[in-house]
């Protein structure tokens, strides 16, 4: 008996089974099992065993996905009109409720990120709109993460992609900055010209206070070796005990001194009695000498 076709038809059988019947997940798949079109389990990847014509597998991109909004026109608090768009990640966190809680959750998410951006821009003046983009992201992730939450996925960021006013009040604004640079040139050069007066002034000054300082000791300096000079002049007399003869001497030396006109000081002996009689009485000695 021939049983080679025999083998033949269960060998096809044996390879359509498992054919049908082994799926293969990937990496970054999650695999959702359904039986007659119901929910029954979650595999993950490799290879997965399922029941032909009972059970069907259908799988869920799990890894990280962009959302483009498109560009649209938004009216700030100012009623300016300005062209926004943005972009949004998220990934699956849940992929039973991405599949079966949502239709279209890229048409959903497009929808809800417009919404909520309109919405925040018009609370916003044009100003801040345009210098307030990590806020607008912030809150725009925060609105759009809590409200996909029931989707079985997470918003990890939200950028903003553009945020464009109309071309005329472009032009104002570029006017609106050179006008402030300009002023703020102007005061800085003021500035420097004010600080360098002062400096210039304070230099004036530091340079007088040191002349007169150099002055002051000049004149302390001369006034202290006239002292000390008188000092030990004063001293070295004394010492020698003089009589009233060589000081009546030196005092005609010093009139002699006077007289000439550039002396500016006289000074006179505290004992002025004894000091004419001695005067007197080297007079009288000049006079015998002159007689002889």
């Amino acid at each position: 008996m021939n049983f080679l076709p025999l083998i033949i038809f269960a060998a096809i059988i044996i390879f359509f089974f498992a054919a049908t019947s082994l799926k293969i997940v990937r990496p970054w798949e999650k695999g959702l099992v359904e039986r007659f079109g119901r929910y029954q389990r979650t595999v993950g990847s490799g290879l997965n065993f399922v029941f032909p014509f009972i059970e069907k597998i259908r799988r869920i991109d799990s890894r990280e996905q962009v959302v483009d909004v498109p560009p649209q026109s938004v009216i700030t608090k100012d009623n300016v009109v300005v062209d926004v768009d943005a972009v949004v990640y998220y990934e699956v966190t849940d992929p039973v409720k991405v599949a079966y809680n949502v239709a279209n959750f890229y048409l959903a998410a497009t929808k809800l990120a417009q919404t909520n951006l309109r919405n925040l821009i018009g609370d916003l003046a044009l100003d801040e709109s345009l210098t307030s983009r990590e806020v607008i992201n912030t809150k725009l992730r925060m609105i759009l993460d809590e409200a996909t939450d029931k989707w079985g996925t997470k918003v990890t960021r939200v950028e903003l992609q553009r945020i464009e006013p109309p071309s005329e009040v472009v032009d104002s604004m570029h006017r609106q900055m050179k006008a402030e640079r300009e002023r703020r040139a102007m005061i800085l050069e003021a500035e420097g010209h004010k600080q360098s007066v002062i400096l210039k002034a304070e230099g004036d000054a530091e340079s007088i206070k040191k002349v007169a300082d150099a002055s002051k000791y000049q004149k302390i300096t001369i006034a202290q070796g006239e002292a000390e000079s008188i000092s030990i002049v004063f001293n070295a007399i004394h010492k020698g005990n003089p009589t009233n003869d060589l000081l009546a001497v030196k005092y005609l030396e010093a009139l002699e001194k006077i007289s000439n006109g550039t002396a500016t000081k006289i000074f006179m002996p505290y004992d002025s009695s004894a000091f004419l009689g001695s005067i007197a009485s080297v007079g009288e000695l000049f006079k015998d000498k002159g007689k002889n």
